[in-house]
């Protein structure tokens, strides 16, 4: 007999990819001790003032000074980090028994709703 037409499961157990010490990457903090931001300034003045910004926020980057010619900065990580926008909270409708918020006294589904 063939096993074509009784399904025994799967022939080969496959491992959990945890098993291989597998880390997605949204465990990874971008401007920790452990994975530095890297960042490329062209003068000094302006690495003391990037090693100021990032005192005050807290993260940890890797400096590197390039003042040869045509040299282009690269701080767009920590700008990232640093403009982060907010969480956006909405105010909750009423319901539509509850008073309505323009102030009528009216319940709000007579009224805006």
């Amino acid at each position: 007999m063939s096993d074509k037409f009784f399904f025994k499961g799967r022939q080969d157990s496959r491992q959990h990819h945890t098993d291989y010490d597998y880390q997605p990457k949204s465990s990874h903090k971008s401007g920790s001790k452990k994975n530095p931001l890297n960042l490329v300034v062209t003068s000094e003045a302006r690495q003391q003032e990037v090693e100021a910004q990032l005192a005050e926020a807290g993260l940890f980057a890797d400096i590197r000074l390039d003042s040869s010619e045509g040299a282009v900065e690269s701080i767009g990580e920590l700008t990232a980090l640093l403009h982060k926008g907010e969480t956006v909270k909405l105010e909750k409708t009423p319901s539509r028994n509850d008073p309505c918020s323009c102030g009528s006294g009216k319940k709000y589904k007579k009224c805006c709703g």
